[in-house]
């Protein structure tokens, strides 16, 4: 029998995040849903792996989230646990802190929802362990990668 409440992340197309370098993240990969040209909103899947963190960022757009698989967990830039997300929660964001988040004791796979809405203000920034800016990720950065990805 055929059980509809579990997420199949195996049929999933996931490739590597890059880092500002072009070299694949670690404990990171990436699908992309739908990118819309008109409307400059980006809808991606994340999979963060368990018990790791992924780079320093702040977000500079309106974003949304939902918890598909696992555990989000969220941290400051002490490192201290800001937030659990067990799969089944939605969150909508705006601009915010600096933080870093990632699995819980499993992988976790996250549908975010980017909206920067212009080509070339930020959606990300990525930070190094001052805090500061070390790269940024735009709306047009991400369409690329999904064109590259797509062939």
């Amino acid at each position: 029998m055929l059980d509809i409440n579990t997420f199949d992340e195996t049929k999933i197309d996931w490739k590597p995040l890059p880092d500002p370098d072009g070299e694949p993240t670690e404990h990171v990969s990436m699908s992309f849903l739908n990118v819309d040209e008109k409307a400059k909103i980006i809808d991606i899947l994340f999979k963060f792996s368990a018990n790791e963190k992924i780079p320093m960022h702040i977000h500079t757009s309106n974003y949304s989230t939902f918890t598909v698989k696992g555990e989000l967990r969220t941290y400051d830039t002490d490192g201290n646990l800001q937030s659990t997300r067990p799969a089944g929660v939605f969150k909508a964001g705006t601009p915010g802190e600096a933080h870093t988040e990632g699995g819980g004791d499993e992988d976790v796979v996250v549908y975010f929802s980017l909206r920067p809405y212009t080509s070339t203000d930020p959606i990300y920034e990525i930070l190094d362990d001052n805090l500061e800016v070390v790269a940024d990720m735009c709306f047009d950065d991400l369409k690329e990668l999904y064109k590259e990805y797509s062939n």
